[in-house]
């Protein structure tokens, strides 16, 4: 089982993997565990969705987002992306991709505050959000787009199909097998 270390550069919420046997689902479980948790009551199952945010290493990459430990996910202005945005909840899981410049995931992040108007938005009326995300550990081995597109289990991964849009949904399967190339590679 993962063991939660303090750390001041990921908010107190840092997982140290002990074992590279350690599964996914494990992993998951322990940073889910770390917030509030939403649960289906009918089968008594964890709710959680997996998401993929992305962003410029130079502008403001892993290292910035594990430094500040917190961070409002701000300046979107795409409507889909809005929408996505909209749709996270508190403990969804979130993949960090580093776009552009050696373009890969290199994070696992988790929505520690949902959808409230932007911040840095003037004009009104205000139609864009931010959600707040927290680092929960930094990928061993960075997934790169190269990875990503070579994997046939990835095929239809919106970072593929939709490669323009900043924050998308992917399915669990998708964001499970990430994580497992990025951890055990």
């Amino acid at each position: 089982m993962s063991t939660v270390h303090p750390s001041a550069e990921a908010g107190n919420r840092t997982i140290i993997i002990e074992s590279a046997n350690q599964s996914i689902g494990e992993l998951v479980s322990v940073a889910a565990g770390l917030i509030n948790k939403r649960t289906d009551l009918s089968t008594n199952q964890l709710i959680v969705n997996h998401w993929l945010v992305k962003s410029e290493p130079d502008a403001y990459g892993w290292h910035h987002f594990t430094d500040e430990g917190r961070a409002v996910w701000n300046g979107v202005r795409n409507y889909q992306a809005r929408n996505n945005l909209n749709a996270m909840k508190m403990g969804d899981q979130v993949l960090f991709y580093h776009s552009v410049t050696n373009p890969a995931v290199v994070g696992l992040a988790m929505v520690v505050g949902e959808a409230y108007p932007d911040p840095t938005v003037s004009d009104l009326p205000n139609r864009w959000v931010v959600v707040e995300l927290e680092p929960v550990l930094a990928l061993d081995k960075p997934v790169s787009l190269r990875q990503i597109k070579a994997d046939p289990l990835l095929a239809n991964i919106g970072l593929i199909k939709q490669s323009r849009l900043s924050v998308m949904p992917i399915r669990p399967d998708e964001f499970e097998l990430i994580l497992r190339m990025g951890l055990l590679a």
